[in-house]
């Protein structure tokens, strides 16, 4: 069955012929390659462009090993193109050499719109940004939404949404029907591929110590923590010596290779970030709970995990919203830190999200409620919890709504 991912088909429509290097980002195995080469190119094809004006190559493929030479490589694509006004795919870039140049070379003409897709060092995040320097228009890919899984699941909406919060959305997953293949697959992917590639990449010496922050991260999904924190704790479970700048390094490892994204926390009042303590979510939850054993499947984490990736799937900058309480105890003044578990922005639009998972008496929807209280800006207010409810909005403005309602109605934002 096809997987449609018409959020990410969507962006590269956008971008055509825009002038700049499309290059597609995102954790390896996530779909990037199916994207390009499967979707977008038969949206071209139904559009009317002739197949012969699309050059696709798959650079892992042996059959394409003479053209992993940079001058191979340009000398191909300009003889294929000619005169045309083509569209180029350049899948798994990283296997050339000096790949900078050759695009370089190719956004010059004219006639070619360029899109390159790349899985390992040569095309991680901040790699992109100061190769091409303001030339590269970047499409970050995310493993399935909840909302792409469901549809594309054999069973029903409850026994996809079990699967989805114990197995995650890497694509492949839904050719496996053996939860023991599952597993083995995650594991292997999340030592095999993806802790190897972070660790060849950056010359790692101290392995275990970064394997000890990966434990330590996944266990604590959506959890305040800081550099010289890990370093504390680390020194104290695990008797490491790592210190706070060492960690430091290594968590920007982990974003680089988008295992793992930064939530920093803003405080609304007044306008401006606290550089820490902040939040870290995983980019895919299969592989959080691969690389714990399955041992601690925490509803709670695990869902407020899972709408991370959404708004950020989504394409919102989120952050963690902070606003001040001022509370008077025996005639003492105190001020106390609230906070709003999401702030999502996309241009002008912002929304304020809380993951409340269950809601059972009045004393857990007034602390929920609370932060939400001091923000005096009328923009829209969310909570967002496992049971399936109608969608209903309360006095103060403030809308509830069940998670997976949340998740596969693209429009939920603005209910």
């Amino acid at each position: 069955m096809e997987i449609k991912r018409d959020r990410y088909l969507n962006r590269l429509i956008k971008r055509k012929w825009n002038g700049q290097i499309k290059v597609i980002t995102g954790i390896r195995r996530c779909g990037k390659s199916y994207l390009l080469s499967n979707l977008f190119k038969d949206h071209l094809i139904s559009e009317g462009v002739d197949p012969k004006n699309i050059v696709d190559i798959a650079l892992d493929d042996i059959d394409n090993e003479h053209l992993r030479e940079p001058h191979a490589l340009y000398e191909h694509v300009v003889a294929s193109v000619g005169n045309e006004r083509c569209y180029v795919f350049l899948d798994e870039i990283q296997y050339v050499e000096g790949f900078v140049d050759v695009l370089n070379g190719l956004i010059r003409k004219k006639n070619i719109d360029v899109y390159v897709t790349g899985s390992n060092s040569k095309m991680l995040s901040k790699d992109v940004l100061t190769e091409f320097r303001g030339r590269g228009d970047i499409v970050r890919i995310y493993p399935l939404s909840f909302s792409e899984f469901a549809k594309a699941f054999p069973g029903g909406q409850k026994e996809a949404w079990d699967m989805y919060l114990t197995f995650g959305g890497m694509p492949l997953l839904l050719s496996m029907s053996d939860e023991e293949q599952k597993t083995a697959y995650l594991q292997d992917l999340f030592e095999e591929v993806y802790l190897k590639d972070i660790k060849e990449r950056n010359d790692v010496r101290l392995e275990n110590e970064l394997d000890m922050m990966v434990d330590l991260l996944c266990s604590s999904v959506g959890s305040l923590t800081n550099p010289l924190k890990i370093s504390n704790t680390m020194k104290t479970v695990n008797r490491s010596g790592i210190n706070e700048e060492t960690v430091s390094k290594y968590l920007g490892y982990l974003e680089d290779s988008f295992l793992f994204e930064r939530s920093k926390r803003y405080d609304l009042k007044g306008k401006k970030y606290f550089d820490t303590p902040s939040k870290y979510y995983a980019t895919d939850v299969g592989l959080r709970n691969a690389r714990l054993n399955f041992r601690q499947q925490e509803e709670t984490h695990i869902m407020e995990n899972i709408i991370f990736n959404e708004l950020k799937s989504r394409g919102f900058s989120v952050d963690v919203g902070i606003v001040k309480d001022r509370i008077t105890k025996d005639g003492i003044v105190e001020f106390k830190q609230l906070e709003i578990d999401f702030i999502a922005n996309k241009g002008r639009r912002r929304y304020y999200i809380q993951s409340a998972y269950r809601m059972f008496d009045a004393e857990k929807k007034e602390r929920e409620l609370r932060p939400f209280l001091k923000v005096r800006d009328s923009f829209k207010k969310i909570i967002v919890i496992e049971d399936d409810i109608y969608p209903k909005t309360d006095d103060n403005g403030v809308l509830t709504i069940g998670i997976r309602q949340f998740l596969l109605d693209e429009n939920s934002l603005d209910l």
